[in-house]
């Protein structure tokens, strides 16, 4: 392994998306890692565990997912950048948690490496049944990002973006992998230290005296302090005012809630990543993320070369949905073909849309592997008619 003078990787390895995960939340600084096991997750933490001694983090294995949740909120807290990692049923148990998080604007990063379910479902085999989760599984009104990777070189390079937005927006990230992308293993490049971009955590320069952790000083998102070096406050998952402190009126809560939507949603277009091809001048486009996106390639070559004009949208950035960008094509084309391995999610943010100006086609797959590319030709050809 080659690394630099602080253990972090550089230069060419061959890693699996999990192994990627890890190595580029460990070079954006990542110190502090809890979590618990679960198939097909803990390849990450594995990873971590066996890494942090040499550059200075933490692996605590919590008893269970809701712990691991709270711990990655106290960390941050004391002024390290940290991350949880799980899939399916420990995804649902974090929920709770990490709507606290929202609440108290913690910057951390959850992982979800993506199995088929209900329940226990497929703890070996592939899914993407978990993305409304990703963006509804909380209680109350609050706006989330999460973030796609298609490979293990955009596991390394996309968790990094992850952790940089939740230092931007003090705001839990979520990290939507899957299954195939945790366990394929394909070339991964590290740069140098020096050349990966890291938002540093935007800490007050106001005097103890005058720092209020919720006062948001004219923007949307609060300073942040290291809590245990001299500054006095009171963070909480009750509505609260700049101080942290909890007050249970109507107007707080108009106050609370709308600052945690605005940041995001104000900041849209900003957040959101994705990857166009040849949309100019597309009759269809296929929109797909992680795993799916690759899928799909084979499909969309095999409609261009017959002639169809088909352009592709890959998401990067799930959440926020780049609902104002579907909007502008649905005006342009006759159709969309939506990909994923699940029986119907993000296909209907893109139905939504469309507002009924084109057709919105999905390919859904119960999970356990991937579509046969095929079926996505079809659906194809099916949108052009």
């Amino acid at each position: 392994m080659k690394a630099d003078p602080k253990g972090v990787l550089t230069g060419e390895h061959y890693l699996d998306g999990d192994h990627a995960c890890a190595e580029g939340a460990m070079a954006v600084g990542c110190r502090f890692v809890a979590g618990y096991p679960i198939t097909p997750s803990t390849e990450v933490v594995e990873r971590m565990a066996l890494r942090f001694p040499f550059i200075g983090g933490v692996f605590i294995q919590m008893e269970d997912e809701m712990a691991s949740m709270n711990a990655i909120l106290g960390g941050a807290w004391a002024g390290r950048k940290t991350m949880t990692v799980t899939s399916g049923p420990g995804f649902s148990l974090m929920m709770e948690n990490l709507g606290l998080g929202v609440m108290m604007e913690v910057p951390c990063v959850l992982v979800n490496v993506q199995r088929g379910g209900p329940s226990t479902g497929l703890p070996t085999m592939v899914g993407q049944a978990d993305m409304m989760q990703a963006r509804w599984g909380s209680h109350g009104d609050y706006e989330i990002i999460a973030l796609s990777p298609a490979s293990p070189q955009e596991a390394f390079d996309y968790v990094i973006e992850a952790f940089n937005l939740s230092e931007q927006y003090r705001v839990p990230v979520l990290f939507m992998m899957d299954e195939c992308v945790g366990h394929m293993t394909e070339k991964v490049v590290i740069p140098p230290a020096d050349q990966i971009d890291v938002v540093p955590r935007k800490l007050t320069k106001l005097p103890p005296e005058e720092y209020l952790p919720y006062r948001a000083n004219n923007g949307l998102v609060p300073d942040m302090i290291v809590a245990g070096e001299g500054y006095k406050i009171h963070t909480t998952g009750l509505t609260h005012d700049e101080r942290g402190y909890p007050v249970m009126t109507a107007e707080c809560q108009d106050v609370n809630v709308r600052r945690l939507v605005d940041k995001i949603r104000k900041n849209a277009d900003k957040i959101i990543h994705i990857e166009e091809t040849q949309t100019a001048g597309a009759e269809v486009i296929v929109l797909a993320y992680g795993i799916t996106s690759r899928v799909a390639q084979p499909a969309v070559d095999k409609a261009r070369k017959e002639g169809f004009k088909v352009g592709q949208i890959k998401l990067i950035t799930v959440w926020p949905f780049p609902e104002k960008r579907v909007a502008e094509l649905s005006r342009k084309i006759k159709a969309w073909v939506v990909p994923e391995i699940n029986l119907g999610q993000m296909s209907l943010e893109v139905e939504r849309c469309t507002a009924g100006k084109a057709r919105t086609i999905q390919v859904p797959h119960a999970g356990g592997w991937v579509h046969d590319p095929e079926d996505i030709y079809k659906a194809i050809r099916e949108a052009v008619k």
